[in-house]
């Protein structure tokens, strides 16, 4: 007899891939406004730090669906793979 143990889809969940794009780009954008603004491009803003405030934003966003994805993660049915799915339309 054997036993099929549940498991987490973990990276291929798409909340990580998601959390991983938006959080790469969140850093890019507040290294941007960190360092990377100009009286020129603010002034663009209306004295605003677009890049810095837009990153920091993107970076929260990121964390929140990181968490999301830990705490609540989805578990893949390990008999789903099989052949013979019923989800398939029959054949005319």
């Amino acid at each position: 007899m054997s036993e099929q143990r549940q498991h987490a889809a973990g990276a291929f969940d798409v909340r990580n891939v998601i959390a991983g794009l938006i959080g790469f780009y969140g850093v890019v954008l507040v290294l941007m406004g960190l360092f990377g603004n100009s009286p020129a491009e603010q002034a663009k803003t209306g004295d605003v730090n677009a890049n810095l405030w837009a990153g920091i934003a993107m970076a929260v966003f990121a964390v929140t669906f990181a968490v999301w994805s830990w705490l609540r993660p989805v578990v893949v049915d390990p008999g789903a793979d099989v052949a013979g799915d019923d989800d398939r339309p029959a054949p005319h």
